[in-house]
């Protein structure tokens, strides 16, 4: 396979991860941005270290170096880093000649149609996490499980006490829930990004 249909691969392959999957799925327009920016980068500098004299581990400590970067620069929820990682992956299939010729489009698809069914709105479609704010102190997690699911109105399944400030009397938790099937389907927006502050009446 030349290098010219590798690149027309990973460029269809990246267009369908990003306007296909990611955009319509999270509507982060920065995140398009690093995505493309990070696939056509890395695939362009695979090709040119496949054609050079440059080792390929070497190659590939960059862009490790390059990643971890990236990910400290800015908080990014999981399925943020598993969509770039994706991106980085399908780069370095683009920008390195393999054989069989089918391998490359065919790695490329797996890889593509795992991110589609893993982060399918469907699936798990209950399961909710969300960081949230109580304006009280709960040294005991039964009373604050109790307190949100009244709140939330659903089922705590996890629950993480981030922190107890007993001199502003509120406690951060990191809590993961399952909503009823009456209310699964309501758009909730990305908790991942957002903390919801939950008011005591």
């Amino acid at each position: 396979m030349s290098q010219a249909e590798l690149v027309a691969i990973d460029l269809a392959a990246i267009t369908v991860l990003v306007f296909g999957l990611y955009f319509p799925r999270y509507r982060r327009r920065d995140m398009v941005v690093a995505i493309l920016g990070l696939n056509v980068g890395v695939m362009a500098v695979a090709t040119a270290l496949s054609t050079a004299e440059v080792s390929a581990g070497l190659g590939l400590g960059l862009f490790g170096v390059l990643s971890i970067i990236r990910l400290r620069s800015s908080e990014l929820a999981q399925e943020d880093i598993a969509y770039y990682f994706t991106a980085l992956a399908i780069g370095l299939l683009g920008g390195i000649s393999v054989s069989p010729a089918w391998l490359t489009p065919a790695l490329m698809g797996a890889i593509l149609v795992t991110l589609f069914v893993a982060d399918h709105p469907r699936l798990f479609r209950r399961a909710r996490r969300q960081t949230i704010t109580l304006d009280r102190a709960y040294p005991d997690e039964q009373a604050a499980i109790a307190r949100l699911e009244t709140l939330l109105d659903a089922e705590v399944t996890r629950l993480r006490i981030k922190r107890l400030d007993l001199v502003t009397d509120t406690t951060v938790v990191d809590v993961c829930f399952r909503l009823d099937d009456a209310h699964a389907d309501a758009p909730v927006g990305h908790p991942e990004f957002a903390d919801a502050h939950a008011g005591q009446r």
